[in-house]
């Protein structure tokens, strides 16, 4: 593909800490419209990865470009402008403790857009109705369900209609049948915005679902990437071993006594 039908850009990202290397030469593209699962166990650098790709750290080298811009040079007001484009599900929600349930998701449209007090509203009030949070608008987080304040978390996500949207752990701490809903929200939603989609998880079920393809980060690198359905027959022991959830394989992990 050529690099206008690219969205995220992502070529030799590496990033240490100390004598501790976390990314040591990732290379993803993702295409406009889709939605790729980056999976990993714990510990492998899937949060200093989306973190990179955000903007909160830099990279020791690397680069990372959303469509035709180059992000790891530009200074805070220049970032700022293009993270107007992009949404974050934070993987504990991150709503404002302080702020409803709509003034939450109001915040980012008040913020980076100039909307009459009636459309802000309006759309406040459109956007809790696709989660099914509309009778929720007046309660505090502290007033409502980890899972209610998911969907919140989404609803603010998609907010100003952006074209890449980071999902962190999204179905991290949930029950199974409100990890199914998240899932069933996130593919609703990304259609509806048309937005490109990047999740970061360990959770298969959900990586399954939502993702159109997926990679999987192991040491430092994306040792396979493909579409989500041929991900059974990656022929890849590290894949294998992590999609069927075995402890025995070449991925080894101490367990203390």
């Amino acid at each position: 593909m050529e690099n206008d039908e690219m969205a995220i850009t992502v070529r030799e990202l590496r990033k240490s800490f100390g004598d501790q290397t976390v990314l040591n030469g990732v290379n993803l593209k993702v295409a406009r419209g889709e939605t790729v699962a980056i999976l990993g166990r714990s510990g492998t650098g899937k949060s200093v990865l989306l973190k990179l790709l955000i903007g909160l750290q830099k990279p020791d080298a690397g680069s990372i470009q959303f469509g035709a811009n180059e992000i790891t040079a530009l200074n805070m007001d220049q970032l700022n402008e293009i993270r107007k484009k992009v949404g974050f599900l934070f993987q504990q929600a991150a709503l404002y403790d302080s702020l409803t349930v709509g003034e939450n998701v109001a915040f980012p449209l008040a913020h980076h857009g100039n909307l009459p007090p009636e459309e802000l509203k309006d759309r406040v009030r459109e956007l809790l109705s696709q989660v099914g949070m509309e009778r929720e608008t007046g309660k505090l987080p502290s007033e409502i369900s980890g899972g209610m304040q998911k969907r919140v978390g989404l609803a603010r996500a998609i907010a100003a209609d952006p074209e890449i949207i980071f999902f962190d752990e999204p179905t991290t701490g949930l029950d199974p049948i409100m990890a199914d809903i998240i899932n069933d929200l996130i593919i609703s939603t990304v259609k509806d915005v048309g937005a490109t989609a990047l999740s970061i998880t360990h959770d298969m079920v959900s990586a399954r679902k939502i993702s159109d393809k997926i990679a999987m980060l192991y040491g430092g690198k994306i040792i396979w990437q493909g579409p989500t359905g041929q991900i059974d027959h990656s022929g890849n022991p590290y894949v294998e071993q992590f999609i069927h959830g075995r402890a025995e394989g070449p991925i080894k992990m101490a367990v203390k006594a």
